[in-house]
């Protein structure tokens, strides 16, 4: 499992719209490529958003799905880029209107590679979050 977490100078309200806006995912979520579509229900439980993911020419269209919400604190999401890649992942923000703190945490779900592989991936996965929330912090605080 990764868990990572930054401050950023933006309150909750913002930095929770932001995760909560598919649409966003592409400018700090490192590996997304485009939003193909956003179900009419989002971000209801159940609800999900069709993307595109990838590096360089390995590009991969699937989905991922809320599986859980507490509006303006967590967002927990089923996240896919098939054959590869299934996971939840979890975003937590605390804070006040001026600063908050926005945690992921991600588990993979599928072990089709075995506790050796998870041994190079976790790290992989820790350190794309970080850069994911470095840009998410750049992205919020630019306004």
């Amino acid at each position: 499992m990764s868990f990572n977490s930054r401050e950023m100078d933006v309150g909750v309200a913002a930095a929770f719209a932001t995760l909560t806006d598919p649409t966003t995912y592409p400018r700090w979520l490192v590996g997304a490529q485009a939003i193909r579509d956003v179900d009419a229900t989002w971000p209801k439980p159940g609800s999900r958003f069709h993307h595109v993911v990838g590096f360089g020419p390995l590009k991969i269209p699937d989905h991922s799905e809320v599986l859980e919400i507490e509006p303006g604190h967590l967002l927990r999401l089923k996240v896919k880029a098939r054959p590869f890649v299934s996971a939840v992942a979890t975003f937590t923000v605390v804070g006040d209107d001026h600063r908050c703190v926005v945690s992921v945490e991600e588990e993979p779900t599928t072990q089709m590679l075995g506790p050796v592989a998870r041994v190079v991936l976790d790290p992989s996965i820790h350190l794309r979050n970080h850069r994911s929330l470095a840009r998410l912090a750049a992205v919020l605080e630019s306004g």
